[in-house]
């Protein structure tokens, strides 16, 4: 089969979605970048040009450089403007939000438009079940922040074309990125195994162990360039916790994946990290 991608949609704006729009612009594509909130289309815009603003302050960009990878990015609240060649989507972690805007975007492009979860947990073959023409639904995997981490998760459900899971590969590996491809099991790779680094952390906050800044003191100094507290407030405290709820639904409640009550009071109270300011530790 032939497959040529050279325009690119990124859906959802997050921390998430504008690094990954970055890192598809810096590497010569077309990108649209959607989400419903135009404020954070807004503030997207705004963490791309601060982002390669800094790589030109370290002379690893020129000024030109800059403002030509800015000019390939557009921002849209429209879906129906995302008339692309692959679109990565990186929404709300919620099978029927992800279901219903591949089905919109199989509208918008018809078959041939590869579509791409960034989803951290959610099965493949579970998202593509509902999508016509499933076997071109596969996981394209970053990790946070995406500009920066080299790694990326390929990943195929049951009925992804293995053709293009090879052909995004190349492409993703043509960015500077190093691909791995996964199995469609819960949390894939690396999230399964990261998920004790937090899990456990948390379970040591719960039972007084040690308190939460003692825990990411010692895992730093013992070589983890970020303690699991610091790190989920990077990730957003939220997200880390549906991730964590998602793989313990997945392995049936097996205990050694059961999410934390300190966690969830986090994100009942709005304390999702440093993009709400406030986390495991204040940032306002």
């Amino acid at each position: 089969m032939h497959i040529n991608v050279k325009r690119i949609g990124i859906a959802g704006a997050g921390t998430m979605g504008s690094g990954m729009a970055q890192v598809s612009a810096q590497s010569g594509f077309h990108t649209i970048v959607f989400d419903i909130n135009e404020s954070m289309l807004s503030k997207a815009k705004t963490a791309i040009e601060k982002s390669l603003q800094m790589l030109v302050d370290k002379q690893k960009m020129s000024p030109e450089k800059k403002e030509s990878i800015l000019d390939l990015i557009e921002f849209t609240s429209n879906a129906s403007d995302l008339k692309v060649d692959l679109v990565i989507e990186a929404v709300v972690e919620k099978t029927e939000v992800k279901q219903a805007f591949f089905q919109k975007m199989a509208e918008v492009n018809g078959d041939s438009c590869i579509l791409a979860t960034n989803t951290s947990s959610i099965p493949i073959t579970q998202i593509a079940a509902e999508i016509p023409n499933p076997s071109r639904v596969l996981g394209i995997h970053f990790f946070n922040p995406a500009p920066v981490m080299k790694l990326v998760e390929i990943i195929s459900g049951a009925e992804t074309n293995p053709a293009i899971a090879d052909y995004c590969k190349e492409l993703i590996e043509g960015m500077g990125k190093t691909c791995v491809m996964a199995a469609d099991a819960p949390g894939f790779i690396v999230n399964r195994v990261a998920r004790h680094y937090y899990v456990e952390a948390l379970k040591l906050a719960e039972e007084n162990v040690a308190s939460i800044e003692t825990i990411d003191k010692l895992m730093e100094s013992s070589g983890f360039k970020m303690g699991p507290f610091r790190l989920m407030d990077l990730i957003g405290v939220d997200t880390n916790f549906s991730v964590t709820s998602s793989i313990y639904k997945l392995f049936h409640q097996d205990a050694k994946f059961r999410p934390s009550r300190i966690q969830q009071q986090k994100v009942d109270a709005g304390h999702h990290g440093r993009k709400t300011g406030k986390g495991f530790y204040n940032y306002e």
